[in-house]
This record gives C-alpha cells, structure tokens and sequence, in this order.
C-alpha cells in the first residue's frame, strides 16, 4: 500500500506516456488482517477509513485516493474534498456523498464517531455527481468518467474498485484501444 496518493508524488514522462508513482515513504506491505495506523496519507487524499479510525484497510485505501485526484481533475475542483483538520475532512465527504451512507458505513464495521464530531458530520442527503459539473469543466465530464468515479469514491472500502477493475473500466477505452494501435505501427 503507498497510503500518501496525491498529485505531488505523481510524475508524468510525456515522452514514453508514463505515469510514476513516487515517494514510497509511508507505504506498508499488506498482510490481511494486520491493524495499520491511520496517521498516514495526506488530508485531503484520507480515506474515510483513516477519518473513522478503521485500522485493517488495505490497498483501496490508494483508490480512494485516486478517485479524490480524478474528481479534482474533472470538476476543476483541486482538492476536491478540502477539509480544514480531519474532522473537518470527514465532514466536507459526508456532504458530498450522504450520512445515511457514512452511518450504514459505521454500523457494517461496528464503528462510532465521537459524539463532538458526530455533531460536526450533521445530517447530508448524497449529491448526484452531476452537481458538480459546470461550463468549465463539462468538457472533461463523460459518463465513462461519472461511473468510474462513482466506483471510487464509496465509503467502504471493499466497495470500491480494485486497481486491475480500475484499468479495465470502460473510461480508458480509448486509451486502450490507441495504446493497441501504436504497439502495432511499431
């Protein structure tokens, strides 16, 4: 698990159109079962895991992490979720995508929230993802990108896409296909 996905710690070649994953210093070998820290990641990239102290995450923790850079890079909206501390970055998610969801989160994985943020959380109908576009950034939004995002960004992590789900989803079908043509002018 790298735990700190963020815009920072991705290189892009433009060259060999490759993407690198950098700085590796807070990542962790997963085993199943081991309880990790939830002191890791950067703020606006924390899983809700992290936020709710949920210590046996695994690998979508990175996912979550990624979807919160694709709604940034789609919606224009950079961070997209962007809290002022932890709490504050729970609620800014909970606006977004619902309490009824965070809570039915909470009962599957027997957690509580502190009552004081609790209180803070409050009460969010879940936003429709169309909410969010506008006419700067419609261009960038398909439903491909819409579905793919959706399939990131859930509260449970066993929800979300793997990354191998992830390369295969329909909205890199073009990329796909193009990576296929040109392996086959060479």
């Amino acid at each position: 698990m790298h735990r700190d996905v963020k815009p920072h710690n991705v290189m892009i070649d433009h060259e060999l159109r490759k993407l690198r994953l950098i700085d590796w210093g807070l990542a962790e070998f997963y085993h199943p079962g081991k309880e990790y820290n939830v002191r890791v990641a950067s703020r606006y990239f924390k899983g809700p895991e992290l936020l709710v102290d949920l210590q046996d995450y695994d690998y979508s923790l990175d996912m979550w992490s990624l979807g919160c850079m694709f709604a940034g890079m789609i919606f224009r909206k950079e961070p997209f979720f962007y809290g002022h501390d932890n709490h504050d970055q729970l609620v800014k998610i909970a606006k977004v995508l619902g309490t009824d969801e965070l809570n039915a989160y909470l009962n599957k994985y027997h957690l509580e929230l502190d009552p004081q943020l609790d209180a803070l959380v409050g009460r969010h109908s879940r936003k429709p993802w169309t909410k969010f576009i506008n006419a700067d950034n419609q261009h960038l939004v398909s439903p491909e990108a819409i579905d793919f995002l959706d399939k990131l960004l859930r509260y449970d992590h066993q929800d979300r896409l793997t990354a191998r789900e992830a390369m295969a989803h329909p909205y890199f079908s073009q990329v796909r296909a193009a990576e296929s043509s040109r392996m086959r002018t060479q």
